[in-house]
């Protein structure tokens, strides 16, 4: 007898509207009937307006700020855990929080950690995300963990621009290995960008390790936030001799006047996905879309097929 599957039911939060309605449109179906009931005083209760029992329940938010949008994801689960959903998955395009993965003073919380702790408890059997700011967050988790790797979106699109003189560049020294990980895809060389903050979005000094000299310069990260690190890199390669600079990121957070830093920055452009959505438009800022991956990612989830075969860069 050919296997059976339990339907498959994609629901979106309220902050990942556009994203959940892009990758239910890949994966061939209507995204699910979710509504959210609001109280005078901001308190809001989510609801399913169809039923869940039995089904494969994959429910699709980022938890970028405001923490509502965690708030509606764990309140999402637990009713779909109460309505007798099959299986949970989470979708978490964007995890939030992830900066904080440790102990790095004393007397902090690790924030990453207790995240995984509450959608565990919250009753997801699953969680599907991308490009975690740091890859071991997947241990805090008792439950599978699918990590997506953006860089099959990536590459494709950089090896489109044809850059003459292609190098790889990290904006810091903890995303060396990213930026390593990153070149192997093009046999490209590595230059590293060494900051020194004063604080949390404030950088004192940085210098390069490596030549740049006419060069092609793409910088790689996982966020980014104030694009103060970025734009700062940017225009030290370029005063370093560079033919041109451009960053790729993962997750545009884009916080505080991170849209005027860019469009005043160096950058030829800032190439981003649309696991968070952007607040405004800008011209430096071009956005690709991760829908496919996800919807393939789901597809492979219900039917149990393999997740490492997606991460095939042609």
């Amino acid at each position: 007898m050919p296997q059976q599957f339990n339907p498959v039911k994609l629901f979106p939060g309220s902050g990942t509207v556009d994203l959940a309605a892009k990758i239910a449109k890949a994966y061939g179906r209507e995204l699910g009937d979710v509504v959210i009931s609001r109280f005078s005083d901001g308190e809001f209760q989510p609801s399913f307006n169809e039923s869940v029992r039995g089904c494969d329940a994959f429910l699709i938010q980022s938890t970028n700020q405001p923490y509502d949008n965690l708030m509606e994801l764990l309140l999402l689960t637990d009713a779909a855990k109460r309505a007798s959903a099959h299986y949970i998955t989470v979708v978490v395009p964007y995890f939030g929080m992830a900066r904080q993965d440790r102990k790095d003073k004393p007397r902090v919380a690790i924030g990453a950690k207790l995240i995984a702790n509450l959608i565990t408890a919250a009753g997801a059997n699953r969680i599907m995300t991308m490009d975690l700011h740091a890859a071991q967050i997947q241990g805090f988790f008792d439950i599978p963990v699918d990590h997506l790797d953006a860089s099959v979106i990536f590459v494709p699109y950089i090896k489109s621009l044809k850059l003459p003189n292609l190098t790889i560049a990290s904006p810091d020294m903890g995303g060396s290995y990213r930026a390593r990980t990153f070149a192997k895809f093009f046999n490209a060389e590595v230059v590293i960008c060494d900051k020194r903050r004063k604080r949390a979005n404030e950088i004192e000094s940085m210098s390069i390790i490596g030549d740049v000299k006419d060069r092609d310069i793409v910088l790689i990260d996982d966020i980014c936030d104030t694009a103060g690190t970025l734009a700062k890199a940017a225009d030290l390669i370029m005063q370093n001799g560079a033919s041109s600079v451009r960053a790729v990121c993962t997750h545009p957070v884009l916080s505080g006047k991170a849209y005027d830093t860019v469009e005043n920055s160096v950058l030829t452009e800032l190439i981003v996905t649309d696991t968070i959505p952007l607040k405004q438009d800008s011209s430096k800022i071009r956005v690709l879309s991760t829908a496919e991956l996800f919807a393939k990612a789901i597809a492979n989830v219900n039917e149990h097929g393999s997740i490492s075969d997606l991460f095939r860069v042609d």
